[in-house]
């Protein structure tokens, strides 16, 4: 027996770190998504991936400008993770004031363990998501515990 639920809950036995997907649309709004579809590609050139639906609100912004940011939280940034985990967010809502920028501008969650600017150098359609490859042009680092998620729970260390 395979189905979407099962496969939802067979993925959810693997733990992961939490992320913020964040992008900026043509006006200079904020845009962000919680995402745990995301992975180092390539060690030389740096590559990095996220893992983006078709229904996201971030998909047509990644699509149009061709960048984005990873964020990977730390233990204390849950309700960041679970604010960019819902549809409704448009603009940063009351977390605006968490971000400083990458040098091209794009969105970094201030404290989050790493951030990285992406130039998307490939995309690949499958199923209902699309596989954004970008080019890691900046990156920040900080000290700290993970976030994770796990069997659809936050959780720490």
């Amino acid at each position: 027996m395979t189905d979407e639920t099962l496969f939802r809950q067979a993925w959810g036995r693997f733990a992961t770190g939490v992320s913020v997907i964040t992008t900026l649309e043509a006006d200079g709004t904020i845009h962000g998504m919680t995402a745990n579809g995301i992975a180092s590609v390539s060690l030389n050139p740096m590559l990095s991936m996220v893992c983006v639906s078709h229904n996201a609100n971030t998909f047509p912004i990644i699509q149009s400008t061709g960048r984005y940011g990873i964020n990977i939280l730390n233990q204390y940034q849950k309700d960041i993770g679970i604010y960019y985990a819902s549809s409704s967010n448009q603009d940063g809502g009351r977390f605006k004031e968490i971000f400083k920028r990458s040098k091209s501008g794009i969105p970094f969650v201030a404290n989050a363990l790493a951030s990285m600017d992406c130039k998307v150098v490939n995309e690949h359609r499958e199923g209902d998501h699309t596989i954004f490859i970008g080019s890691v042009e900046e990156i920040q680092v900080t000290e700290g515990e993970p976030l994770l998620f796990y069997s659809s729970e936050w959780k720490t260390f």
